[in-house]
């Protein structure tokens, strides 16, 4: 009797780590699907790339930016919000909120912080537009209107993409020199990051 009653037992338990396995190479897999789809739209409508640099934020301090690209449209800040559910949310609003089947929460309006950054950049960089973008992953759905500066993945993609990329060259050409600026502007950032961390 015990032993069967143990052998039924080590089923269910297989079978329990079984679900939990495949539940979390769904997740996994729907988590990366988002992140490889971005990934491939930043490749293309990108010339050069920076992700998870830190900038002089124009106040003796720095500033973050999940993805700087160099784009034939000048130099481009994506802020990258991945959320779930349906996103109400407008320019004038203090807090955005996330509805979905299991959750509810409500978040910082993130264009302020948008804007700082587009600022932070602007301010290394003074002859080159500078764009900025809030990225809500696939997940996101907006009924209500989407604010401005928001955009999807594919919405990212059909306003930066150049079909011709040999047609541009000589605009990235010129950008160049500004992105070098960038460049260096965030080596130095790091730098100090790093300098503060060890002397505390």
């Amino acid at each position: 009797m015990s032993d069967l009653f143990l052998a039924e037992t080590g089923n269910w338990i297989l079978a329990g780590v079984a679900l939990l396995l495949l539940a979390l190479g769904w997740w996994a897999y729907r988590r990366r699907r988002g992140g490889t789809h971005l990934q491939r739209v930043l490749d293309d409508i990108g010339y050069d790339r920076i992700d998870g640099v830190l900038i002089p934020n124009g106040d003796d301090g720095e500033i973050q930016i999940d993805h700087l690209l160099l784009t034939s449209q000048g130099l481009l800040i994506i802020d990258v919000k991945d959320v779930s559910g349906t996103v109400f949310g407008s320019d004038k609003m203090e807090n955005w909120t996330v509805i979905s089947d299991k959750h509810r929460f409500t978040f910082a309006n993130p264009k302020p912080g948008l804007y700082d950054r587009i600022a932070a950049v602007r301010q290394i960089v003074r002859q080159v537009p500078v764009h900025g973008r809030l990225v809500f992953l696939d997940g996101a759905k907006f009924t209500k209107g989407v604010p401005e500066l928001v955009a999807g993945i594919d919405d990212l993609h059909a306003e930066f993409h150049e079909a011709d990329k040999a047609s541009v060259k000589f605009k990235i050409e010129a950008f160049k020199p500004h992105w070098d600026l960038i460049r260096k502007a965030a080596l130095g950032a790091q730098v100090r990051e790093l300098v503060t961390r060890n002397n505390t």
